[in-house]
């Protein structure tokens, strides 16, 4: 029941959110300013039966991803070292701060004089979802129970005991936190750089190249397809937090059974 009202409310808002653009176009009379839904969705139809449309979304998605995985996997290396040993998180915090107070739009097009076009979304993602991951990476090793970390070495609990049992289960909320802002932050910080730098193939490109060309119905075609992009990625890591835990549960209960019947 309380799924059903969830999904009722969702879909009740966004008929209204569709309702205020319509009425807003039809209040500016404007094909130019503001094209109704009708427009729109035709140009987005249009956009898919396009050749090289899956050229353009797979190009961005390869970008999103492969930033997000450099972002993970760097911070999560580092905001390790720097949540155990406090001089090495003393020496980053100027670069995280730095990293954390500079605009967007700066990172972009720095990367643009020292990258290709296609380099920027990549670099540029990196730069800005890095220090989001890496706080709260150091974050979690601060906050992990010392008296757990006692314990271990009280019953002599070590190596892959350790990190199973007491060190990846005292950072796994940390680490999902930041890994779900930085995707968040990844999608728009890319398409931000293609629109800028305007590669050969991206979603970001395709919206700059229609908004010169004064294509509006296009220009919101291709904002609901980013929209799109990363409300699905969203859903796909939301689904695999759920499914390794009930995976992790149904372990558990396993190795409770073994350890009931010896």
């Amino acid at each position: 029941m309380r799924s059903v009202k969830r999904s009722l409310i969702l879909f009740l808002s966004s008929a209204l959110l569709l309702l205020f653009w319509q009425l807003a176009s039809v209040l500016l009379d404007s094909q130019i300013l503001l094209p109704g839904l009708g427009p729109v969705f035709s140009a987005l139809n249009d956009l898919v039966r396009w050749k090289p449309f899956s050229a353009n979304v797979f190009a961005t998605i390869l970008r999103a991803l492969q930033s997000f995985a450099i972002i993970v996997a760097s911070a999560t290396v580092v905001g390790l070292l720097g949540g155990k040993f406090p001089l090495f998180s003393l020496a980053l915090r100027p670069f995280v701060t730095v990293l954390k107070a500079i605009p967007v739009m700066s990172i972009i097009l720095l990367a643009f004089i020292w990258f290709t076009s296609g380099t920027v979304p990549l670099f540029s993602a990196f730069l800005m979802g890095f220090p989001v991951m890496y706080v709260q990476i150091e974050g979690g090793v601060k906050q992990m129970d010392k008296s757990l970390d006692e314990m271990c070495r009280l019953y002599d609990i070590r190596g892959w005991d350790k990190l199973v049992h007491y060190t990846l289960p005292s950072l796994l909320p940390f680490f999902i936190i930041g890994s779900r802002a930085s995707l968040s932050m990844v999608w728009k910080v890319v398409i931000a750089a293609e629109v800028l730098t305007v590669p050969r193939y991206g979603v970001g490109a395709r919206m700059q190249l229609s908004q010169v060309q004064l294509e509006t119905d296009q220009v919101l075609s291709w904002t609901l397809m980013a929209i799109l992009l990363t409300a699905v990625f969203d859903l796909l890591f939301d689904g695999l937090v759920w499914s390794l835990g009930k995976l992790k549960k149904h372990v558990d209960a396993r190795s409770a059974l073994c350890d009931s019947n010896p």
